[in-house]
């Protein structure tokens, strides 16, 4: 083999393995659920979709649209299936940009099982400690005695038992 060639078959190898570490990785992450096709959606988040179409339109017949990543599946209580997560932060309103979200972020709607509950954040993500999912929200800073670039979390874990969000809200001194 000539150097030449060998270089071709070495850039071809590294292109491969990037290629097959791509698909690892996104076989691992969260799945975003194509914002377009809601067929699947519970009719509980549906409905948070239906009430913000309707709070566009009457708002100077705006023209609503989930943009991608308005839908996500992932674990939230630990039981290895995949539950929603509707992130109001890829809604859009042609008449109002700003009709679903604030300084003090957005509201994500987590679903497990049948209930429903939903938190305003500035993002989230969920974090595996010992056996428990842990739901990570970043919200305002206002919520640890701050104002808003204030560094400032909220950790829940959900109890299957109580079906409910457990936590510990952050204490100011």
């Amino acid at each position: 083999m000539t150097g030449l060639s060998q270089q071709a078959s070495g850039d071809n190898d590294r292109t491969n393995m990037k290629r097959l570490i791509a698909t690892a990785v996104l076989a691992f992450m969260p799945m975003a659920a194509n914002a377009l096709d809601l067929t699947g959606l519970p009719a509980a988040l549906a409905e948070k979709v239906t009430v913000a179409r309707q709070a566009c339109a009457d708002n100077k017949n705006g023209e609503f649209a989930l943009e991608w990543g308005a839908v996500t599946r992932t674990d939230l209580d630990g039981d290895l299936n995949p539950d929603w997560v509707l992130d109001e932060s890829a809604y859009a309103c042609s008449t109002a940009v700003s009709m679903f979200c604030s300084t003090g972020g957005c509201v994500s709607h987590f679903l497990v099982g049948d209930v429903v509950a939903s938190f305003l954040n500035q993002g989230w993500t969920v974090l595996t400690f010992g056996r428990n999912p842990v739901l990570l929200t970043d919200v305002h800073g206002t919520d640890c005695g701050g104002i808003n670039p204030t560094p400032c979390f909220v950790a829940r874990a959900w109890d299957p038992d109580a079906k409910v969000w457990r936590s510990v809200e952050a204490r100011t001194e």
